[in-house]
Parts: C-alpha cells; structure tokens; sequence
C-alpha cells in the first residue's frame, strides 16, 4: 500500500467521524443530565426531540433547576 493511501485512510476515517458529530442533532444539552442525574426523557417527551415534557418546562422556566419539581401522578 503506497504510503499516501496510507496516510489518507486515518484522515478520511477522522473527517467522517467529525461530520457525522457535527451532524447529528443534539437539542439536549449533555451537561444538564449530568447535572441532574437524569435521562434526556426526563425533560424531553422522546428522546432527540426539542419538545418538552412538563418537567422540561419547569426546568427551562426555572433557572435550569430541578429544585423543587414534583412529579405528576
């Protein structure tokens, strides 16, 4: 194998690997399910969807704080 093609495969593998993150829609912010302890579906009625359960709602109207939610039964 010829020492470009060589070099070609690492760098077309990686630039694929960047496109398809870059690509991928992400409404969620990962940061707040860390911070939280919760999954995307706490907040959001499905995951990968912008639409928000009444947690998600309560969450973005109070200061990104789950601080006080209780939960509907």
């Amino acid at each position: 194998m010829s020492k470009l093609l060589r070099n070609m495969i690492p760098v077309a593998i990686l630039t694929a690997g960047l496109l398809w993150t870059g690509l991928t829609p992400s409404y969620a912010k990962p940061e707040y399910a860390t911070k939280e302890a919760k999954g995307c579906t706490f907040c959001h009625v499905t995951e990968g969807a912008t639409e928000l359960n009444n947690a998600g709602k309560y969450y973005a109207a109070h200061d990104h704080s789950l601080a006080g939610y209780t939960a509907a039964k």
